[in-house]
């Protein structure tokens, strides 16, 4: 998994509440198992019409906004089924971090382990981010995951929360194969030693 450190770049608004993961990318594209391509129909009945003409109103398709790789929205992002193509598409679009006041909490937790850094924010402050990110590219947000912090293009510094653990794994690069390849060493102690105790098994 990628690691997430510090990441400045473009902000794109995305102002709708509920944004369910069918949204996020809808269910005919859930017949891979593969990570990579998903980001290309990302928010598909949004960014297109039925003939698959890119939609030029939608947020993602607009020139400033084609680069983002921050996204800030609404209230209870990632909401509805459980399907982790959501987070893979988001990913694999460019998007390494969504803002929102808050996120359902399994797409929540599935962000942390694909190398997205989602956080939950006051709507006050979420509020000052949208308006900041309607600047368009130039103007650019910087999230700094060790100090905790996002600095708007204006210089003002939000501080977040974040979970020990879900961090460690971030600025690591650690999703749950590489939390246990980190034990590997004591993994082959323990089937060495359990291999000369029990040579039958």
């Amino acid at each position: 998994m990628d690691k997430f450190t510090t990441l400045t770049g473009i902000a794109a608004p995305l102002d709708l509440i509920n944004v369910d993961t069918d949204m996020i990318i809808p269910k005919q594209f859930l017949k891979t198992i593969k990570r990579e391509g998903l980001g290309a129909n990302l928010f598909d009945e949004m960014r297109f019409d039925r003939e698959g003409n890119e939609n030029p109103d939608f947020v993602l398709n607009q020139p400033a906004y084609r680069e983002a790789e921050i996204l800030v929205s609404g209230d209870n992002f990632g909401c509805g089924s459980s399907r982790e193509h959501a987070p893979w598409a988001i990913k694999d679009f460019g998007i390494r971090c969504v803002i929102a006041p808050s996120f359902a909490d399994i797409f929540f937790n599935n962000c942390f382990k694909n190398g997205i850094l989602p956080i939950p924010l006051p709507q006050e402050q979420v509020d000052i981010l949208m308006k900041d990110a309607e600047k368009g590219a130039n103007a650019r947000m910087t999230v700094d995951l060790e100090k905790q912090e996002i600095t708007t293009s204006e210089g003002q510094v939000i501080p977040f929360e974040v979970d020990a653990f879900k961090k460690h794994c971030l600025l690591n690069g650690l999703d749950d194969i590489g939390l246990t390849m980190e034990k590997a060493a004591a993994i082959d102690s323990f089937e060495a030693n359990q291999g000369a105790q029990r040579p039958w098994v």
